[in-house]
């Protein structure tokens, strides 16, 4: 307790690992009152061993209670991840990848966004600033579970911020970045970071202008993949995906 209140008192530009967690749950709690999430056990248990594993070689293994992994009724081509390890993933996108390395890419990218901090980014600093100092003079037992309301109206603002981020579209170059860390996260288990570019162009074929989702809030698949492949510094070539993890993929999401 005593490390806690030290850090909340002497920081207020960051903030600790349960904050951010809280934080995630309540923009989450957000995210599921709009997409409700798909009942098939199957597909979650398969995205939450692969996002599991994908974790571990990120550059942020390890968090406050966990990466989580959730697939989402819609047809809505989109994905979404908050501060804290809640990651979401559409049927709609899911249905734009073709094999497991595909799926491997979105949620490393996913994965990207929260080890390179881009949604607490979306905080206003003196939102921030008002916000910790508010909970260094009062109390640090407002992480308890059972105090997360109050947590959430101390956080309110910052909790808005995020949301209205995620639901509206990181910047292009926050799209980039986390292209970028996918791009090593693959690459440190194996896959092959021509999935991502796969699932780009299905995407591409797929999405249509002004429809929600990553049309909307995304740079145009082919912008991502021009980028992609520059940074690469080669050519787009077809992934060649192992018959078993083949079989692997279309028994956890291949029919969904």
């Amino acid at each position: 307790i005593q490390k806690r209140t030290t850090a909340l008192s002497n920081s207020v530009e960051e903030l600790t690992p349960e904050q951010e967690y809280y934080i995630g749950r309540s923009v989450a709690a957000v995210i599921l009152t709009k997409y409700p999430p798909f009942s098939n056990q199957p597909a979650d248990e398969y995205l939450n061993l692969l996002g599991q594993t994908l974790a571990q070689v990120s550059d942020m293994p390890e968090i406050f209670r966990g990466y989580r992994f959730l697939v989402l009724n819609s047809d809505e081509i989109n994905a979404f991840a908050t501060p804290g390890g809640h990651i979401f993933i559409t049927r709609g996108l899911l249905r734009c990848c073709r094999n497991e390395d595909a799926v491997a890419a979105i949620l490393a990218h996913e994965i990207g966004h929260i080890q390179l901090k881009h949604g607490i980014q979306a905080i206003k600093k003196a939102r921030m600033a008002d916000a910790l100092n508010t909970i260094a003079t009062e109390s640090v037992r407002m992480l308890d579970p059972e105090e997360v309301d109050k947590f959430t109206e101390t956080f309110g603002g910052a909790i808005a911020d995020i949301t209205n981020m995620i639901q509206n579209g990181y910047s292009r170059s926050f799209e980039y970045e986390a292209d970028d860390a996918a791009q090593t996260i693959l690459r440190r288990l194996g896959y092959d970071p021509n999935g991502l570019v796969e699932m780009l162009m299905v995407m591409g074929k797929n999405l249509k202008p002004g429809e929600a989702g990553f049309a909307k809030t995304h740079p145009a698949p082919q912008d991502r993949i021009d980028e992609i492949q520059r940074k690469l510094g080669s050519k787009y070539s077809a992934v060649q995906t192992p018959k078993a993890r083949q079989a692997r993929f279309v028994k956890g999401v291949g029919k969904i």
